[in-house]
């Protein structure tokens, strides 16, 4: 997968990381997640993909849900070997 490609951050799978390029949705939606620290230019990995989608934010858990996975644009960040 390119890394310069954008997804919905539903497309990506257990393991993959990926960097934040956009969180679309309503106001208050979008700044709740920058509170818990998903917003541009965040790294985050997938540790269980789906819905329910179980994210390590900056060593924290976070869960979401069904259309949320789709308000959020990511960049997959290849692993550095």
């Amino acid at each position: 997968m390119p890394s310069h490609e954008l997804l919905p951050l539903e497309h990506l799978g257990p393991g993959e990381w990926a960097e934040v390029e956009h969180v679309a949705g309503e106001p208050g939606w979008v700044g709740r997640m920058a509170e818990l620290g998903l917003r541009a230019g965040c790294r985050l990995r997938v540790l269980q993909a789906g819905s329910p989608c179980l994210l390590d934010l900056a060593g924290c858990r976070l869960c979401l849900r069904g259309e949320s996975l789709m308000q959020i644009l990511v960049r997959p960040v290849p692993l550095a070997g």
